[in-house]
């Protein structure tokens, strides 16, 4: 059986763990790719991961490389390239040097890895993962952006602490745009197939949604330097499995919906199920007056954020 190729985009913190959780997880060979100016530090990263597989038990190959030759007939590219975000700093102050550094890494993917699903990472991860597919072309089906699996793995992590119960039983769904405007949709949010509703008053599950919505930024504070990336890797690797073992995983991730929830061709977050072809199929869920309310607010966000986005990008 053919092992998957799977290249990852940016040797930083993110870039780095997400090559450890894939290589950990033996999805497959990796590329870890950075920028010339990085030197021999992709390469570094990858021989220190490569010697922790006989201790490990994995038996990935992995590499460090600043040539897009290397990452030539990958299935997955995932993209973390770009500046982190820094105390104070709002997604929006990222947008113009990350859009210029995606923009340069997808035409790099579109020449060397012409069939490879992306996984877009980098933030604001909204208008990336636009940006992503406008440059490269690909079928949207195949450029997706890691946000939902993050987002409700925040959640679910401050329910389980709230609840005193096992992560595992704590099954959500937030949708919309990455960050401040995402929706909860409380009656996909159960532990242990009990509706949330009846664990949690509507105050204390609002309070969860909120430190969800601003998780990073608790992050970044605490941090002082840097920003999160465990967990971060963690959603993207889940994804890269979904992809790469056609596991047919019903997960939330930012993918162009057109006629779908009506958003008309932009990407936001929302349930799919995702497997070897990327995304196989959009779940549309009918939704409360104030959640549909709550969904259209956040899908204007996510239009106005690409629209700052193209003006930046063709000026």
């Amino acid at each position: 059986m053919k092992r998957a190729k799977i290249t990852v985009v940016g040797a930083g913190n993110v870039g780095a763990t997400t090559a450890h959780w894939c290589a950990s997880m033996e999805l497959g060979d990796i590329v870890l790719l950075d920028i010339p100016a990085a030197g021999d530090m992709p390469k570094g990263k990858a021989l220190d991961l490569m010697e922790a597989s006989p201790i490990m038990g994995f038996d990935s190959k992995i590499i460090g490389t600043s040539d897009y030759a290397d990452a030539a007939g990958s299935d997955v590219v995932v993209i973390t390239a770009g500046i982190a975000r820094k105390p104070g700093m709002s997604r929006d102050d990222l947008l113009a040097t990350n859009a210029k550094i995606v923009t340069s890494v997808s035409e790099e993917v579109k020449k060397h890895c012409p069939n490879a699903v992306v996984i877009v990472v980098s933030n604001p991860l909204d208008a990336m993962v636009q940006q992503c597919q406008k440059v490269t072309g690909f079928p949207s089906s195949r450029v997706i952006g890691q946000a939902g699996v993050l987002d409700t793995a925040r959640f679910r992590t401050f329910i389980a602490m709230d609840l005193g119960v096992s992560v595992e039983d704590v099954s959500a769904m937030l949708l919309g745009g990455h960050g401040d405007t995402m929706v909860p949709i409380p009656s996909c949010t159960s532990v242990g197939g009990i509706p949330i509703t009846q664990l949690m008053d509507a105050e204390t599950l609002e309070k969860h949604v909120d430190r969800a919505r601003k998780g990073g930024a608790e992050i970044v504070a605490l941090l002082k330097t840097g920003s999160a990336y465990y967990a971060p890797a963690a959603a993207a690797a889940q994804m890269v499995e979904a992809i790469v073992k056609d596991k047919k995983r019903l997960i939330p991730c930012a993918v162009m919906c057109n006629k779908e929830y009506n958003v008309g061709g932009y990407y936001v977050g929302v349930p799919v199920i995702l497997g070897s072809a990327g995304v196989e199929k959009i779940i549309e869920l009918s939704l409360t007056e104030s959640e549909q309310k709550a969904f259209d607010f956040s899908v204007a966000a996510v239009k106005e954020l690409v629209g700052v986005m193209d003006k930046l990008m063709s000026a």
